[in-house]
């Protein structure tokens, strides 16, 4: 089912409106053979420089999937911020309630990537750590209007309680990532969501469980259901996902298998994907498979907002991994 499918007699309009409540950095990324051990030091190849930051790359994941898609952010009062602002507007993102933090230098990530793709990520705040809840309350009619709001915690908790609180009260479906998982757990009031969607280390770090295996997703899904969401995505990578919503099943929705080239923003194509599927109602298993391919397509290029698949590759993805799995029926 492709999403106008979904939305014909759902009362969704054809291009869901997304608003994103999160962070925008600048991505230096190295590619090294293999990540530093603590107090190792090993030499990188290259250096690159990628607008990035997981609100950044959900907003921009979201419009080229087609959405109407808006940031509430701030950056900067530096080369990066107009950098970083230039190239979400570059790929239709809507840039206008992005607000600039002068005397204070944007959000940065330290990447360090392997030659597998695997990644170890760093994070300097900056103005991301500025955004504060009169910021998302003065916006409070961009989150009324929109169809789906997608938080990080990569701004200060508080910013994410206000939006999520804002988006609730407006009805407005709300998806969270919640990362980096704080250690000390979320607020209870964070919880309070339609969609929580942490990947296997955040499921660990939030039940206090170990994540290794399926059957062990499908009981961190549980717990943190039991918390207050009203579902719950574990990404698991190349494993796929772990869904469980409202019937209470676990379902893992396996990942088709790729040449990796860099995981780094694979999550966050996973959950515009999720978060836009989910709010034009499209069934949970099918919105999840969406997602999986979402996050497989990312991997397959390197860097942050510019890995980001559009519609048509998501489609033809889908679309070849159906073939693929009638001739395995059929033989």
């Amino acid at each position: 089912m492709s999403l106008d499918e979904a939305a014909q007699g759902s009362g969704i309009p054809r291009r869901p409106r997304v608003v994103v409540v999160g962070s925008i950095n600048m991505d230096l990324v190295a590619r090294v053979q293999q990540l530093p051990r603590p107090g190792e030091t090993v030499h990188g190849r290259d250096l690159v420089q990628n607008p990035g930051g997981k609100g950044g790359n959900q907003a921009v994941a979201a419009s080229r999937l087609g959405a109407r898609s808006t940031i509430i952010a701030r950056v900067g009062g530096d080369g990066f911020g107009r950098q970083l602002i230039d190239a979400l507007r570059s790929q239709s993102v809507i840039v206008d309630q992005i607000a600039v933090t002068q005397r204070c230098a944007s959000g940065v990530a330290l990447i360090g990537v392997d030659e597998r793709g695997e990644n170890a990520i760093t994070i300097v705040s900056g103005a991301n750590g500025c955004l504060t809840p009169d910021d998302v309350l003065r916006r409070r009619d961009v989150i009324a209007a929109a169809d789906v709001l997608v938080a990080q915690l990569e701004i200060p908790p508080a910013t994410v309680e206000t939006a999520i609180g804002i988006a609730r009260d407006e009805r407005v479906m709300t998806v969270l990532d919640p990362a980096p998982a704080p250690l000390g757990g979320l607020p209870a009031a964070l919880y309070n969501v339609d969609v929580l969607t942490p990947n296997a280390t955040e499921a660990e770090i939030l039940t206090q469980s170990g994540v290794r295996s399926v059957a062990e997703a499908a009981a961190a899904a549980r717990a943190l259901r039991a918390r207050g969401a009203a579902a719950v995505v574990v990404k698991l990578g190349e494993a796929g996902a772990m869904l469980l919503a409202e019937a209470d099943e676990a379902i893992h929705m396996a990942a088709r298998a790729v040449d990796v080239v860099d995981t780094t923003a694979a999550g966050d194509a996973f959950t515009a994907a999720l978060a836009m599927a989910w709010a034009m109602r499209v069934p949970p298993s099918q919105a999840v498979a969406r997602a999986c391919a979402a996050g497989t397509l990312a991997c397959t290029r390197q860097g942050a907002q510019q890995s980001m698949p559009n519609c048509e590759e998501l489609q033809q993805f889908l679309s070849h991994a159906a073939r693929s799995a009638d001739r395995v029926e059929s033989k």
